[in-house]
């Protein structure tokens, strides 16, 4: 029997998992069984090689590509995103096809990797009753490479909605607001929210808001996290941004994603109510904002992105500045905090998403992995790691967010 793919690590890892009715890939690239990557630096061979990773990590879950509903795509290459898009399209044929999302970063985990997929599949939903799309419009340079068919803005396949990650470019490809944060922000949100509105949710469904800015400081946070607060009312999702050191097209400062989930019942689209986690010592943002740290419903724990800050407050004050092993180790404090309050724990973690400094490459990672490791007691679940070349200050080095069985 053919081995699956992994890491080059040591250490054992799932690469994929289920949560409720969702099935979860982390980190897939062009790895062989080995850990060997394949077509070192070759960004269109890698696509290939990891989308069929991602097909053997659904088999192990019972699922298959056709069941993909979002693929969030980490990348490192001068092309534009849209590249990345249409190539995963091209290699995703059935219709309507899932929301891509697509980051462009400076780094990667591994030594010769320039690309992995995060993905998350709903098993059967395109025999679903409730099967409903958003397109998102194609620049024109760009639109040959996608034929007839139309590009998924957002997709609702029965109680789950994925909403593709975008900057505030018009239909042309162009940045109207260039280099003003707040104003792109606010457009973006619009954007979702109009595209939810379109499969019959709106943003008070939102269990997860996951963002990418351009900053490195807490006055560079602020006022793209208010504008971006301002589209939630209290309670809000669970919420993830994160700095970000590259975007397309040119003129770009945030890019913004959201997942949601709402029901169906009779012929009405209704809010499905979700229980809270949110303990004492689990710090508090700085700033008012409406966000909740975790939420579970439809047998899902959806987490904020957690950082080391300071417990019991809300003074945005890092602990242990600078230090990544032992931020890294508190901040898994607080992922264990806040699933113990569902009677959970970090082993039952079937996606983890880990944002991290990386001064020395793939040296970083091992040790990045031989920390979550520790942390977990257990395989690693199906993982995502991000390696930034800085977080939101010189103080904070990781940032770790994940879904878990509910």
């Amino acid at each position: 029997m053919e081995q699956m793919w992994r890491w080059p690590s040591e250490r054992v890892h799932h690469v994929s998992g289920s949560a409720g009715a969702l099935t979860f890939v982390g980190g897939a690239g062009a790895f062989d069984s080995s850990g060997h990557i394949a077509h070192p630096g070759d960004l269109d061979a890698q696509i290939v090689a990891a989308v069929g990773n991602v097909a053997d990590a659904l088999a192990a879950e019972g699922a298959a590509l056709s069941d993909i509903v979002r693929v969030k795509a980490y990348y490192t290459s001068d092309v534009d995103d849209w590249h990345v898009i249409a190539r995963i399209a091209e290699l995703l044929a059935d219709d309507p096809m899932p929301a891509i999302s697509t980051v462009p970063e400076p780094l990667q985990p591994f030594d010769g990797q320039v690309i992995q997929l995060q993905v998350i599949a709903l098993k059967g939903w395109r025999s679903g009753s409730d099967v409903r799309f958003a397109t998102r419009p194609v620049p024109p340079t760009w639109q040959d490479r996608f034929g007839a068919r139309q590009v998924t803005g957002g997709l609702r396949a029965g109680e789950f909605i994925a909403v593709s990650n975008r900057t505030a470019a018009d239909e042309d490809g162009a940045m109207a607001e260039a280099a003003d944060g707040v104003a792109q922000s606010h457009s973006i949100m619009a954007c979702h929210e109009a595209t939810l509105a379109e499969l019959g949710a709106g943003m008070q469904d939102c269990v997860k808001m996951e963002g990418h800015f351009y900053g490195t400081t807490r006055a560079d946070w602020a006022p793209l996290a208010l504008a971006r607060a301002s589209h939630f009312a209290e309670p809000g999702p669970p919420a993830t941004v994160v700095p970000c050191q590259r975007l397309n097209p040119e003129g770009a400062v945030t890019k913004i994603d959201v997942l949601a989930m709402r029901e169906k019942r009779n012929s009405y689209d209704k809010y499905i109510p979700r229980q809270d986690s949110w303990p004492d010592r689990v710090w508090d943002w700085p700033l008012n904002l409406p966000y909740r740290q975790a939420v579970r419903l439809r047998g899902t724990i959806w987490l904020g992105g957690q950082v080391p800050s300071e417990p019991y407050a809300n003074s945005g004050r890092r602990m242990m500045p600078g230090n990544l092993a032992g931020q890294t180790r508190m901040t898994m404090s607080y992922i264990e905090d806040l699933l113990r309050g569902f009677n959970r724990r970090p082993a039952d973690l079937k996606l983890m998403v880990c944002y991290y400094t990386c001064s020395e490459g793939e040296k970083t990672t091992h040790m990045m992995l031989d920390l979550l490791s520790q942390c977990l007691g257990s395989a690693l679940p199906p993982t995502t790691l991000v390696p930034k070349t800085m977080m939101h200050t010189p103080e904070n080095t990781v940032e770790i967010w994940g879904v878990a069985q509910g």
